[in-house]
């Protein structure tokens, strides 16, 4: 059969970089190349699959959509998966520090010469169909991981998940994780649309589990009309914390005594059980030994999300549902005390909503700005909050920012950096070993 790569409207004139050329002369290569950042579809992205041989046959895919614990529970089930002895490729976005990040095997990041010669491969069959950033990434994480003969690969949902470039491949079991309010503009107003287009990732006869405890029937409703198997939390399976770390069962097993996730919270508790689920559904095709979870669960890790560094705590919580989470790890772990808030936040984010969650549980807040043409203005960002019931003084330099915040908090006190991958991004790469700023 002969392809036929049209090019996408208004596609970009833009030349491609050398081979050799370095990582960043390809990403920057790949945010021109589209003319628009975002660009939901599959028709594209799969025709320059097929010709790369894409999706690879015989790599059972887990694929995790969801508003929020999409990066903790496709990285607990890639750890679980390790553990375990297989060959495990991890695809997750956005990234926070580093652009390889988002593609690991077997626990290491991908260097930066596989994810240029991935990226060449794409470039040299794609002719003219102009792809997104992102998509371009999707296809160079498949090809990675069919060239290191993966013999599973857990892929993170980007936005959404029916048209998202992820779902080109069909998932041998699917994980939606909860339904918030994000991404609006994209995926429709309200969670039932939201929930229409995250359960587009389920597939006829293959698992489909459901984490959020009250999902939108729109979402469940898909499942069936799908022909999935759905597994839903508190019907097929459920969990339960007690005094000896937490319970996972369903009809047919019982994990019990099982260590607390090394992620904060009972949000990652939840997201577990979910990936335990997910695990429990794929037995008959991977089998996974008890202390392959049991190993995994106390050792999960991803910067960002909640992580503590000497005073400065860090949370890329940028929607409602996300900052309900983090002010609940607030209360549990700060014995009392109430941190100094450095916050910044994109526009198309729930602003007030973010601040009203935060203001009873923070000690003031200092607001930054983030890079147009997304990233709010300090002092816009500080009227916004300050009208949901969030006081304090915007600082644009995220510099001049986090040394307010260490003045404002007193020796010792307390710091929660939040609101956006980039602000906290910027907070880390400021201070970098430097905790005492």
């Amino acid at each position: 059969m002969t392809l036929d790569l049209k090019p996408s409207p208004a596609a970009a004139p833009v030349s491609a970089p050398a081979a050799d050329a370095g990582l960043e002369a390809w990403l920057d290569y790949q945010q021109r190349l589209h003319p628009s950042a975002i660009e939901l579809g599959l028709d594209r992205v799969r025709i320059v699959a097929s010709v790369l041989g894409l999706p690879a046959s015989g790599i059972v895919t887990l694929t995790i959509g969801g508003t929020n614990g999409k990066g903790s529970s496709a990285t607990l089930a890639a750890a679980i998966y390790g553990q375990a002895g297989y060959r495990v490729g991890l695809y997750r976005s956005p990234h926070l520090l580093r652009y390889n990040e988002r593609v690991v095997i077997d626990g290491a990041e991908v260097g930066e010469r596989a994810l240029c010669r991935a990226f060449a491969a794409i470039e040299n069959v794609r002719r003219e169909t102009a792809l997104t950033y992102f998509e371009f990434g999707t296809l160079a994480a498949l090809w990675l991981f069919r060239e290191a003969g993966v013999q599973v690969q857990v892929l993170e949902v980007g936005l959404g998940g029916r048209l998202d470039a992820v779902n080109i491949v069909d998932a041998d079991c699917a994980v939606v994780t909860n339904i918030g309010l994000d991404h609006e503009d994209w995926l429709g107003a309200g969670r039932d649309a939201i929930g229409f287009e995250k359960g587009g990732i389920f597939r006829a006869d293959r698992p489909a589990v459901v984490v959020d405890p009250a999902p939108p029937q729109s979402l469940l409703k898909q499942a069936r009309d799908l022909g999935a198997k759905l597994q839903s939390l508190g019907v097929d399976y459920r969990y339960e914390a007690n005094a000896h770390g937490w319970c996972w069962q369903s009809s047919r097993r019982v994990l019990d005594e099982l260590p607390l996730p090394g992620l904060r919270g009972a949000a990652q508790l939840r997201n577990a059980a979910g990936v335990i689920a997910a695990i429990e559904s794929l037995q008959s095709r991977l089998p996974v030994a008890d202390s392959a979870i049991r190993a995994a669960l106390p050792r999960l890790r991803l910067a960002g999300r909640f992580e503590n560094r000497g005073r400065w705590w860090f949370d890329v919580a940028h929607n409602t549902e996300a900052a309900e989470v983090l002010a609940a790890n607030v209360i549990a772990s700060f014995a009392g005390s109430k941190p100094t808030l450095v916050l910044g936040m994109l526009s198309d984010k729930p602003v007030e909503n973010v601040a009203t969650v935060l203001a009873p549980i923070t000690a003031g807040a200092i607001f930054v700005s983030l890079p147009p043409p997304r990233g709010l203005d300090a002092a816009v960002l500080q009227r916004r909050a300050a009208a949901a019931g969030l006081a304090g003084t915007a600082i644009p330099d995220i510099g001049d920012a986090l040394r307010a915040a260490a003045a404002q908090a007193g020796s010792g006190g307390p710091i929660l950096v939040c609101g956006s991958f980039l602000t906290v991004a910027l907070a880390i790469e400021y201070l970098g070993g430097d905790a005492a700023v």
